[in-house]
C-alpha cells in the first residue's frame, strides 16, 4: 500500500487528481487500494486543452501563453481539481509522454508535476524523463505518488 494512504485515512483527508499525459494512471495506482473509496472521491483525465479549461477552469489564455505543458498549467490545474472535488489534497500532471509531440523546449518526456494541500499550498516542478510512452507514464505516476506522500507527511510534521 502507498503509505499515504492509510495516513490519508487516519486523518481523514481526501484527494483527487486532474491528469493529462499520464491518462488516469495516477487515479488507477490510487483506486487499486481496497478502501480508497475512503480518500477518493473522483478524479478527471483533461486530455485536450478544451477539457482543461471546460472541466478545471484552466484560462484559454493560460494556456496559450504557456503551452498545456507549464508550470502555470498545472497550477490552475490544480486549484480547479481540488475544488471541483472538493478535496484536502490533490495531484495534477501535464506533459508530452510521445513518441512524438516534443519541442527543443518541450522535449518528450516532459512532464510537469504539482502537488497541492487545499490549505498547505503548492509544490509544482518540471520533471524530465526518458523511455518509451508508456515508461514516461509510469514514471510520473510514480514520482507524484511519491511527491504527494512527501508533501503530506510534511504537513503532519508542522
Amino acid at each position: 500500500m502507498i503509505d499515504f494512504q492509510n495516513l490519508l485515512k487516519t486523518h481523514k483527508k481526501t484527494i483527487t487528481t486532474a491528469e493529462s499525459c499520464t491518462g488516469g494512471l495516477i487515479a488507477s495506482k490510487i483506486t487499486e487500494i481496497a478502501g480508497s473509496s475512503n480518500i477518493f472521491n473522483g478524479a478527471v483525465v483533461t486530455y485536450s486543452n478544451e477539457i482543461k479549461s471546460q472541466e478545471l477552469n484552466v484560462k484559454e489564455e493560460t494556456l496559450n501563453k504557456f503551452g498545456a505543458v507549464s508550470i502555470q498549467v498545472v497550477e490552475e490545474m490544480l486549484e480547479g481539481v481540488i475544488k471541483k472535488f472538493n478535496a484536502d489534497y490533490a495531484i495534477a500532471v501535464s506533459g508530452i509522454a510521445g513518441p512524438d509531440g516534443g519541442t527543443k523546449n518541450k522535449p518528450v518526456g516532459t512532464v510537469v508535476i504539482g502537488i497541492m494541500g487545499a490549505k498547505e499550498g503548492k509544490d509544482i516542478e518540471i520533471c524530465h524523463f526518458s523511455g518509451s510512452r508508456n515508461e514516461v507514464q509510469i514514471q510520473a505516476a510514480e514520482k507524484s505518488l511519491k511527491k504527494i506522500s512527501k508533501f503530506f507527511q510534511k504537513t503532519l510534521d508542522k
